[in-house]
């Protein structure tokens, strides 16, 4: 047996009727190109319910839709990542609210907006100003949230409190604050989702996080291709993987892994109102 067949047997066997949903994915981006099929293949025969890919730019958010139309298990969200900021121009806002205007039933949230402090590709007064913006567009159309946070903590915190309320909630993605700034985000109505670096030995802060806040606070995701969970770190990342994620925090929190997933599941479907 081999070490993919050996890695989907152990899966059937811990899972029994639960389902996990990848919150955050980029299924468009070239890592899965050459064999996206049985990427999703993998995916959807091994208890994944649905997968969201995310949209960063303009091309990503198009390209999310289209696999979302071809696909019933994939959800689209559409934005504008904070890396990309600079060049964000008033046609640019145009065209996300007419991809949201022709597409509507395929797209179920908004971002992956936000701030990014370190890696610093945009301006950071230019990624306020971006988020704050994109923080109401995403209220106009009635959409949850995505927020990308990268060492700018108390900027996000602070943007997210003046923006309130915002009704439809939304999604710390791959959370990587620790346990008093998780509760200051719950404190906000919003999500956290906790990504594979939560297998990761030396992840402490973040597995405290995973162990002390409330199931119906947490949600899961890959983050894919990036960032993969042991034991395949280092490797593309895909949806199939999340079961370690899942597995991880079940062990964290000393519970049953079918709590994990039926939890987080829950979670998902309501904030995106899944309805299938």
């Amino acid at each position: 047996m081999d070490k993919k067949s050996e890695f989907t047997d152990k899966r059937k066997s811990v899972l029994d009727s639960s389902f996990l949903i990848d919150t955050h994915c980029h299924l468009d981006m070239p890592a899965y190109a050459v064999d996206l099929g049985k990427v999703l293949e993998r995916a959807f025969s091994q208890h994944l319910k649905r997968i969201i890919t995310i949209g960063i730019d303009l091309a990503s958010s198009k390209s999310g839709i289209e696999l979302a139309r071809k696909h019933k298990q994939i959800s689209a969200t559409i934005g504008i990542h904070p890396h990309d900021v600079d060049m964000l121009r008033e046609e640019d806002y145009n065209a996300l609210e007419k991809l949201y205007g022709d597409h509507a039933p395929y797209i179920v949230g908004f971002g992956e907006i936000g701030l990014d402090y370190y890696k610093k590709y945009s301006d950071p007064a230019r990624q306020r100003h971006h988020f704050r913006r994109q923080l109401d567009m995403a209220r106009e159309f009635k959409l949850p949230v995505i927020i990308h946070n990268r060492e700018a903590e108390d900027d996000i915190l602070n943007i997210l409190r003046h923006a309130q309320p915002l009704d439809q909630g939304g999604i710390m993605h791959c959370f990587s604050g620790d346990y008093a700034y998780a509760r200051k985000i719950l404190d906000l109505g919003m999500l956290i989702s906790i990504p594979g670096i939560v297998t990761f030995k030396n992840s402490i802060t973040l597995q405290e996080v995973a162990r002390k806040i409330p199931l119906t606070s947490m949600v899961l995701e890959t983050d894919g291709p990036f960032l993969a969970p042991q034991p395949f770190r280092g490797k593309r990342n895909e949806p199939a993987y999340l079961i370690h994620t899942a597995m991880k925090i079940a062990e964290l929190r000393q519970i049953d892994v079918n709590l994990v997933a039926k939890h987080t599941t829950a979670n998902a479907e309501k904030l995106f109102s899944f309805t299938d």
